[in-house]
Formats: C-alpha cells, sequence, structure tokens
C-alpha cells in the first residue's frame, strides 16, 4: 500500500478485541433491531459495546431505553458510554436532542466517527457492535478507514427489491477489504398462531441463489413477530423482554453463528 492508501489511517480502538459492522442496502430492513439484540446476545457471554453510527437517524438510545441520557466525561475529557443491559453504549443521539436535525457534511461526519473511535473510554470489550445507516455512503467509508473491522454482517428481508441493494452493500464491503461474515434474513416468515404454519409476508426472492453464487453464508432467518416492534418502542431489547420465545432463540443461534465466523 502507497502511503496516501486512506486504508493506512486504521487504528484499533483501545481495549477493543473485534469490531462487527451491521449494515443493509436500504432501510426499514430492522438492521437496528438486529444491532440491539445481537448485541444483547452477545453479552451474555462477553464484554460487549454497541455505537449507533446512523449520525442522521440515531435510534439506538430509544431501542435501548436510554432517551435524554447524557454521557458523562472522564477526568481525562474523553466521553464515558451510557451502559444498559450490561452493554456499553454511544450514539450521537445522547449528544443532541431527539428531534433535532444533524445537518453535517462528510468532514464533519469523519470527524464524529473519528471522536466516537478514539475519544470514547470504550475499555476492555470483547466485541464492539456498530449499527451503520443504510447505504454506502461517508460513514460506512469513514468507519473501515478508521479502524479494523472484524466482519460485516448484513440484514435483509425476502423479496429482490431487497436484494437489490443488499448487492450493493456487499459489493462495498469486498472493495474495501471488509469480510463479510453472514447475512440475517429478517422477517422471513410470519408464524400462523394456530397451524404453526410458516407464511411469506413477503415475495420469496432470489437471496438464497446469490449467497450460494457468492459463497456467502446465511447465518439465520429470523420471524416477523409484532412483539419485537413494540420491545423496541419501550426501550427494552426483545431478547430481555421475552427470553423464551422462537425469536429469542432464533437471535442467540445468530450470535454463535457469528462467534464461529469472525
Amino acid at each position: 500500500m502507497s502511503s496516501s492508501n486512506p486504508f493506512n489511517q486504521q487504528r484499533p480502538i483501545p481495549g477493543v478485541k473485534k469490531i462487527i459492522v451491521v449494515s443493509s442496502g436500504k432501510g426499514g430492513v430492522g438492521k437496528s433491531t438486529v444491532a440491539v439484540n445481537l448485541a444483547t446476545a452477545l453479552s451474555k457471554k462477553f464484554k460487549v459495546g454497541l455505537l449507533d453510527a446512523d449520525i442522521y437517524g440515531p435510534s439506538i438510545p430509544r431501542m435501548m431505553g436510554a432517551l435524554n441520557q447524557k454521557p458523562p466525561l472522564s477526568e481525562d475529557q474523553k466521553l464515558l458510554p451510557i451502559e444498559r443491559y450490561g452493554i456499553k453504549m454511544m450514539s450521537i443521539g445522547f449528544l443532541i436532542e431527539e428531534g433535532a436535525a444533524v445537518v453535517w457534511r462528510g468532514p464533519m461526519l469523519f470527524k464524529a466517527m473519528d471522536q466516537f473511535f478514539q475519544d470514547v473510554t470504550w475499555g476492555d470489550l470483547d466485541y464492539l457492535v456498530i449499527d451503520l445507516p443504510p447505504g454506502t455512503g461517508d460513514v460506512q467509508l469513514s468507519v473501515v478507514q478508521k479502524v479494523p473491522v472484524a466482519g460485516a454482517i448484513v440484514v435483509t428481508t425476502p423479496q429482490n427489491i431487497s436484494l437489490i441493494d443488499v448487492k450493493k452493500a456487499v459489493d462495498m464491503f469486498e472493495r474495501v477489504g471488509v469480510p463479510v461474515t453472514g447475512f440475517v434474513e429478517n422477517m422471513s416468515y410470519l408464524t400462523h398462531p394456530a397451524t404453526q404454519e410458516k407464511i411469506q409476508l413477503f415475495p420469496k426472492g432470489d437471496l438464497d441463489q446469490f449467497l450460494s453464487e457468492r459463497k456467502l453464508k446465511k447465518l439465520g432467518e429470523l420471524s416477523f413477530n409484532p412483539q419485537v416492534g413494540l420491545s423496541c418502542e419501550a426501550g427494552i431489547p426483545f431478547i430481555s423482554s421475552h427470553p423464551t420465545t422462537r425469536e429469542s432463540d432464533q437471535f442467540y443461534r445468530i450470535a454463535e453463528a457469528l462467534i464461529e465466523g469472525c
């Protein structure tokens, strides 16, 4: 690599062993829901942090029951993460009012991400889960340029309209040298409460064929359960509020697959 290569600027975060990014090509597929519950599942066995990198639309403070929390400063003037459910968290949502718009261009986004990595006292973590914004823009590039990413998880729904953007996310990670650990197919089906029959909420697309052709792994499928969304609104990770459900078991199995693949 030449000295001008931006990836030469990568610096590990002190104390953090592995950085995992949770991505999606498009919004509305449940990426933040997966990030929150994946981090919660990992926290049962490991020391875990959760970074909300969606600068324009932070949702982690609400989903983790930490609205209106302000991170304190350490003696050396670094931010201390907010802790909930055994997880250390940081988000732009802790630093601005919930209804305030962030009107920033690239350089300010880069600076903000650098502060989240180097000016936050994360302490010793086995995993730092980063909830990326949708798409393949400035924040994604800033993350992979600034810190070594151990693996990427891509969240999608079953239909081809989602797969179109998923392919772009995979292409981005391949271009920047980030290994794609696997895929999570969210809202894969609805289980009929009486017959236990699987009902397709969305038309089944070509995701499985795409993964087979690219030799990529599906970490798991998550069934649709309205209680997952209600838990997010209540600020409680679903696997904490509903620990013995089928969906919680699915989140735990995805976490185990991540550990094996990363």
